[in-house]
């Protein structure tokens, strides 16, 4: 590894491969390793992790690149950190500190010791709401401390795109900011004080202090001397220098901070404030001056109210040529979409409504302007006043001096404007389609992020697109534009296939040229998201060799011997070095896949989608949706998503010494996924680990064997009908003595589960008995209850339910004599299994609903086994297909056939909170039950909660109670703060409901139709 270490004799940074203090193989392992694991582990309370999957799963971020570190510490206060430090120091070993792993640029990921703090250096220490400051720990995610601030009114102002799962310390490593800067600046501007862990493992703070006391500790001498000295040279020997190299910028983080240095040292001389901040000079260092273990950060209040503005254009130059006079009427906001990303958007199930009810069809490019006001009638005048000045014959006859008035027409073709939330969350949620739509790309070309955030004066904008749209052209390439116009940000992703070495030359082609057209229209090569490996290279070309050379001796000054995640911002780090993918990549899945996978690089294209956001990161309190509950329970890497994927590639491109259907892989990164499909939807690149995990499985199933509880699960349609034959024999049993002891032993069931109640009758003996009520002659409607195996054995009430509200709506209601669906054998990974039940399922039905019948189902990831599982299973099927689009949840069928109409109910006033199947909300069908309720009468409050934790037989599994239990809590804690009786068409989310300390179990949102309906 070329990285910087110990000056020579001229000043400058040299090899440390050339030391011979560097006596750690830290990068060959060896019989090195061993010993370093050991020493950290007894100078550190947190874990200390070397082991080949977690050093792989630190390899990537959100960037492009992938570098093995030489392992992970997860420190649990500054004491930790210290001593990990000093210890790295005293060996030379690199050290990076790393938040949560969301860089873009390739910064948290180095061949070095990382030190993880989201685990255990999360907490919120303080809040001073006077004062509006908050102090917290480097791990917390902006999420948690803006849930905090809520109650205060305040808010850390700072909005990155992902700030729900950023931490705190990496936005003050990044100089992080977002759609807002137009009002709040960049996080440097909120930095109050920092305790900072320098290279040698001293603790120093830094933070407001007097011109004086700034010379005298610059007299102080050792390395703290040695800091204060070189930054106080910057600003009496290189002030001029640094003015005329930094851009006039509301967006740059490029190189080091010292303008905002200069900018505060020269107020003060000016007399225009007393103190200079030398903490904000470690805003966009990206660990290399120091590592953060504490930060003390100003507030902002939290905006009134907010109004809204949509413009769309004929193009994308249009549009920008727009920015700067739309500036003039002080928006806190100006996003920018063009045609590639409403064109892509419009093409897909999730956006493409969306997209089809906002933005005329012809319209090229769309602005979205945000204003803050302080009521709802200052915003509409704002909204007002901005979309009248938009419209020609207005401005034509504006007054001469009206500060708004342009010589060039306005050439806006359409306007909106949104003042509720709900219609201010729909232009977001347009504007925040970009990120999904280009990741969503599974060919070996991706639309990759090295140059993604330049920016340039917003005057310059409309010239500056034009050129680069040449640039992208002449490498026969294209790029979607979005993201922050005001500012002039841009997100300027272009479309690369690293793999090849062709892709290489392309990408350094692009990186060069767009690096001249920054430096033409006096722009930054980064306005957001940093140097890291991508554009470190270019701050030499930006700032000059003068410029560039204070930034190493600012590097040596704190880190004498570039330890501190060495190479960024002012080293050799090169873009298209310590790719992910690159010519060299190779990719073996060591089998043929099973299901179909219907993108454009098949199974393949499925391992490679994510791209390291770390979307499946996010805390429920904060984040909601489904993903990733695993992660949310134990805070483990391994159990987001992103662990999943990247070890599964890693396994399946050689990086990771295993195959990826051994019993070792399957249980150290697939065993605890509980196949909740939240990724499929949750995730910005909908990665679908469910159906990775069952694929895998399936082949290791193949290969070798199975055990008898496997094939139990597998088949517990079997299972449920033998223990009704027996009923009650059959439930007496788990209580005889020792009975559950000898169930965990044997096949592996937790002894502290209660285990189903089996009913003498089932269901479909009950149907078959009682017959239909409403005959088919007098029926507008016919509908094929499709039983599934745990209300159908155990849980009757339910379908009974759903035959009553059926019927009462005048439905005819048969049930078919058909087997299960195949929902569970396709969770344990028995495909074949499952695709022969499926076919079953579809012979039989498919011909029915030719004949003009329609199938119903109860339990949700049945009904979801229909309507898109089967897809996965028997691939281009037209019969599937059919009985896919003629399937439904039963509170789904109403909803959609509107039957709900037809019924007199008089619910009970207890209100209700609803918590959604996780497969149901995969594929958007999860509502359905919230809004029939709610036209009965009842009171409801749908909760945005993650997976139950019971994930059918999952959470009967003995090792793997203890996680079900915890996901569990999770949504215990969502029903109790939302204080109604629960309800949940899931049986899984009821079994584990049923078991809170109360005991009581919620029924199914059909039974409280049934029960509400008038006599």
């Amino acid at each position: 590894m070329a990285t910087e270490g110990a000056d020579d004799a001229g000043g400058r940074p040299t090899d440390p491969a050339d030391d011979e203090r560097a006596e750690y193989d830290y990068a060959g392992g060896g019989v090195d390793r061993p010993a370093l694991v050991a020493d950290l582990e007894r100078v550190v309370d947190g874990e200390v992790r070397f082991d080949e999957y977690t050093r792989t799963l630190y390899a990537t971020d959100a960037s492009a690149y992938e570098v093995t570190p030489v392992g992970v510490v997860f420190p649990t206060d500054t004491d930790d950190v210290t001593a990990t430090v000093e210890y790295c120091h005293e060996r030379s070993v690199p050290v990076l500190p790393r938040g949560g792993g969301t860089s873009l640029a390739g910064q948290t990921v180095n061949e070095a010791v990382v030190l993880d703090f989201t685990r255990h250096m999360d907490d919120i220490v303080g809040v001073d709401p006077d004062a509006r400051t908050a102090t917290a720990g480097p791990g917390v995610l902006l999420g948690d401390l803006n849930a905090e601030l809520a109650a205060e009114g305040l808010k850390f102002a700072p909005d990155p795109a992902w700030g729900d799962k950023s931490a705190l310390g990496g936005a003050i490593g990044n100089n992080s900011t977002g759609s807002h800067s137009l009002v709040y600046g960049k996080t440097d501007a909120y930095i109050e004080e920092l305790e900072v862990v320098l290279a040698d493992g001293s603790v120093h703070r830094f933070g407001e202090l007097t011109v004086e006391e700034w010379r005298r500790r610059a007299d102080g001498g050792g390395l703290v001397g040695r800091i204060y000295a070189a930054l106080l040279a910057v600003v009496e020997e290189s002030a001029d220098a640094i003015r005329d190299a930094y851009p006039e910028l509301k967006r740059n983080v490029s190189g080091y901070n010292l303008d905002r240095l200069v900018e505060e040292y020269e107020a003060v001389q000016a007399g225009d404030r007393e103190t200079v901040n030398l903490a904000r000079v470690l805003a966009g260092s990206e660990g290399t001056l120091g590592v953060v273990t504490e930060a003390t950060v100003g507030l902002e209040p939290v905006p009134e109210t907010k109004a809204m503005a949509l413009l769309a254009y004929e193009d994308l130059v249009t549009a920008l040529s727009d920015v700067a006079t739309i500036l003039s009427f002080d928006p806190a906001a100006v996003e920018v979409l063009d045609d590639v990303l409403l064109d892509l958007a419009r093409e897909t199930s999730e956006f493409g409504d969306l997209v089809d009810e906002t933005v005329p069809e012809d319209a090229g490019s769309v602005l979205l302007v945000e204003f803050y006001a302080d009521d709802d009638a200052e915003g509409r005048r704002l909204v007002a006043e901005l979309l009248a000045d938009r419209q020609p014959e207005v401005t034509t006859a504006a007054d001469p001096d009206d500060p708004h008035r342009t010589d060039a027409p306005v050439r806006a073709v359409y306007a909106a404007e949104a003042h509720e939330q709900a219609e201010r969350d729909r232009f977001w949620k347009l504007r925040k389609s970009g990120l999904p739509i280009l990741l969503g790309r599974t060919t070996d070309a991706k639309h990759i992020s090295f140059i993604e955030d330049t920016a340039v004066p917003p005057e310059h904008l409309p010239e500056y697109v034009e050129a680069f749209q040449e640039l992208l052209a002449d490498n026969d390439t294209f790029a979607s534009f979005y993201a922050h116009a005001g500012p002039g940000c841009l997100h300027i992703r272009p479309l690369v296939n690293t793999k090849s070495v062709e892709g290489i030359e392309t990408m350094e082609a692009i990186a060069e040229g767009a690096t001249d057209l920054v430096f033409e229209y006096e722009g930054s090569v980064s306005g957001e998201h940093g140097d890291g490996r991508a554009r470190t290279q270019w701050n030499r070309k930006l700032y000059g060799e003068a410029v560039f050379e204070l930034f190493r001796e600012i590097k040596t000054a704190f880190d004498p011997e570039w330890l501190l995640n060495p190479g960024q911002v002012c080293g050799d780090v090169s873009p298209t070095e310590n790719l992910r993918f690159d010519p060299d990549y190779e990719f073996d899945a060591g089998f043929e896949p099973t299901l179909e996978w219907d993108n454009e690089n098949g199974f393949q294209g499925m391992v490679e989608l994510c791209h390291g956001c770390g979307g499946c990161r996010g805390p429920q309190e904060t984040t909601g949706g489904v993903m990733c509950p695993t992660y949310r329970a134990a805070n483990e890497e391994v159990l987001s998503t992103r662990g999943r994927a990247n070890a599964l590639r890693a396994a399946m491109s050689g990086d990771l010494d295993v195959e990826a259907t051994d019993e070792e892989f399957l249980t150290e990164v697939l065993d605890l996924c509980i196949g909740c499909k939240g990724c499929s939807t949750d995730c910005p690149s909908e990665v679908d680990l469910a159906k990775l995990k069952a694929e895998l499985q399936h082949e290791h199933h193949d290969r070798r064997g199975t055990t008898l509880r496997e094939r139990l699960f597998a088949n517990v349609e079997w299972t449920a009908s033998v223990g009704s034959t027996l009923a009650p024999v059959s439930n007496w049993l788990p209580s005889l003595p020792g009975a559950r002891g000898l169930l965990e032993r044997t096949v592996g069931i937790a002894r502290e589960r209660e285990l189903p109640t089996f009913r003498r009758e089932s269901f479909v003996e009950w149907f078959d008995a009682r017959g239909p009520a409403v005959s088919e002659a007098a029926a507008d409607e016919r509908v094929l209850l499709l039983p599934d195996t745990f209300t159908n054995y155990t849980d009757p009430a339910v379908p009974k339910a759903a035959v009553r509200v059926l019927e009462a709506a005048g439905v005819h209601v048969r049930v078919p004599d058909v087997g299960p669906s195949g929902r569970a054998a396709f969770s344990k990974g028995f495909l074949d299994v499952a695709e022969e039940r499926a076919r079953e399922v579809v012979t039989e039905l498919a011909p029915r609903v030719e004949e003009g019948w329609e199938v119903v189902v109860c339990e949700p990831s049945d009904a979801v086994m229909v309507q898109s599982d089967y897809a996965d299973l028997l691939g281009d099927n037209t019969s599937a297909e059919l009985l896919a689009k003629h399937t439904f949840g039963v509170c789904e069928y109403l909803d959609v056939r509107g039957l709900d109409e037809r019924l007199a109910f008089e619910a009970a006033e207890e209100p209700l909170v609803y918590h959604g199947h996780c497969h149901q909300k995969a594929i958007k069908r999860d509502h359905h039950a919230v809004g029939v309720l709610r036209r009965a009468g009842y009171d409801v409050e749908p909760l945005d909660s993650t997976c139950c934790g019971m994930a059918g037989s999952f959470g009967y599994e003995a090792e793997h109670y203890s996680m079900s239990r915890a996901i569990g809590r999770l949504l215990f804690e969502q029903v109790d703060d939302a204080g109604g009786a629960p309800v949940a068409p899931g049986a899984s989310c009821r079994t584990q409901l049923g078991d809170r300390e109360d005991g009581t179990a919620p029924d199914h949102p059909i039974q409280r139709l049934a029960a509400a309906l008038a006599e």
